[in-house]
């Protein structure tokens, strides 16, 4: 059974940093496409990040270019989201999300069928 597990999730004050995990189980990170999604209130969810199979990064949402780097550790099964420079903006639940295709194929939320169930976090002051 896949089970992808998110933590790291926080209220910090704008400037500050986090650093999320997703803990996979069930599946490889290393053999499949990972990505991490966000959700605010009231909208729908937007991609962060993505990394493929090989470990490229192939994208970064352009609001959080320069704040935020993805990477995962393929001896522990996780993956990461480093968030620094915080902005109020970036308050979502934050999920991680796994399909077992290449990246390259790979549309939007629809197309991951493995999905965690959030961490929040909350950026204010």
């Amino acid at each position: 059974q896949v089970q992808l597990v998110e933590s790291g999730g926080d209220s910090v004050q704008p400037g500050g940093s986090l650093r999320l995990s997703c803990l996979a189980s069930g599946i490889s990170v290393s053999t499949c496409c990972m990505a991490w999604f966000r959700q605010a209130p009231g909208q729908g969810r937007e991609r962060v990040a993505r990394i493929t199979a090989g470990g490229t990064i192939l994208s970064y949402a352009d609001s959080v270019k320069g704040r935020f780097t993805v990477s995962r550790d393929n001896a522990e099964n996780t993956l990461y989201l480093q968030m620094s420079s915080l902005k109020p903006e970036d308050t979502a639940m934050y999920y991680c999300a796994a399909a077992r295709s290449t990246c390259y194929v790979i549309g939007g939320a629809s197309d991951y069928p493995y999905w965690g169930q959030g961490t929040q976090v909350t950026v204010s002051s």
